[in-house]
């Protein structure tokens, strides 16, 4: 099948080949609503001039430099955080958004301040997912001072500071995983649990969670001191390997954050798929086949669709008006994962 014609998007949107041609040329003023619709269409069929259509739908908004500090950019997740962020600056159409999307490979104080000064040299508001470093809450209180917002994604940090959080609520994150690793183990054991790092402010809520539920709903099981992994497969690899050989007993097991392709692999490797309810975090091609062969109980996914679009409308609305009422906690609800419904 050959790619859509002018013909093909004009039935898309429902105008005629004329309207069309003229949100394509700019000859004649055509409604916004109009052209909009035309937009719409042109991205829903995959029209060859999209991006000419957007210009000309777009070319009187202001525009908007946005920059976003990410993880490990070798890591599955982020390289599908990142293409949502391209999406959802496409799909403003209050402005013009030019996302600047770069990673840090080490959560460290200065290699995340280093990156995250020069993010807002170029841009004019940026969020980041990081740890929750006093280093980073003074940067962060500098460019508050510039003017420039700063958002915390993922992860909350610099609170009170920074210009507000968006993502899921990390506390039932953990509340849930610890109810999945109650409710399909096979017996009442030991359950252990990974972090990438306490200065997470997301895995120590996911820990508190966790911990909490256990002690609330399920006093039969004997949660072990929490292991930090710094977010790296080979780390959790042999991390698990050895819990696995050194307590019999291990009946579950949760990975709070990055790292978890280790776990996946060493549960895998030992024999204990099926055996251990294995709960992570992202749906990811790791995690995907983990719940396909039976390997991981559940995943919990972060919606990241709904947070790009929210994160976009927010650093938005800061730049227009620093005087406007941000939201300090954008929550979103988190998506469930099991083996009958990927």
């Amino acid at each position: 099948m050959g790619r859509p014609t002018i013909a093909d998007l004009a039935r898309a949107s429902g105008v005629s080949v004329a309207t069309v041609d003229r949100v394509l040329n700019g000859r004649h003023a055509v409604r916004e609503e109009t052209a909009r619709r035309v937009y719409d269409a042109a991205q829903e069929i995959g029209y060859h001039a999209v991006g000419l259509i957007r210009k000309r739908v777009f070319e009187d908004l202001p525009r908007h430099r946005l920059g976003f500090l990410l993880q490990k950019p070798m890591q599955p997740f982020y390289q599908s955080f990142a293409k949502e962020i391209e999406v959802a600056a496409r799909s403003v159409t209050t402005a013009r958004i030019q996302a600047e999307v770069d990673f840090v490979q080490a959560s460290t104080p200065a290699a995340i301040t280093e990156k995250l000064k020069a993010l807002a040299a170029r841009n004019q508001a940026v969020a980041l997912v990081g740890p929750d470093y006093p280093a980073v809450s003074t940067v962060v209180e500098e460019l508050k001072d510039k003017g420039i917002p700063v958002f915390a994604l993922l992860s909350d940090f610099a609170a009170g500071v920074r210009d507000g959080y968006i993502g899921v609520d990390n506390r039932k994150v953990g509340r849930t995983a610890a109810w999945a690793v109650a409710k399909t183990a096979a017996q009442a054991g030991k359950v252990a649990l990974f972090v990438g790092s306490h200065r997470f402010h997301g895995h120590e809520l996911r820990e508190v969670g966790f911990r909490s539920y256990m002690r609330e709903n399920a006093p039969e099981f004997e949660v072990l001191d929490t292991l930090v992994n710094l977010d790296a497969a080979d780390i959790t690899h042999e991390a698990t390997v050895d819990l696995l050989h050194r307590h019999p007993d291990l009946v579950g097991l949760y990975a709070c954050g990055g790292g978890m392709e280790g776990a996946i692999e060493a549960v895998r490797e030992e024999g204990f798929s099926g055996k251990l309810a294995l709960v992570v975090n992202e749906l990811t091609p790791d995690s995907k086949a983990g719940l396909a062969d039976g390997t991981v109980a559940m995943a919990i996914g972060t919606p990241l669709p709904a947070m790009c679009s929210a994160v976009m409308r927010l650093m938005t609305a800061a730049i227009g008006d620093r005087d406007a009422a941000v939201p300090d906690q954008v929550f979103l609800p988190f998506d469930i994962h099991i083996p009958e419904n990927i």
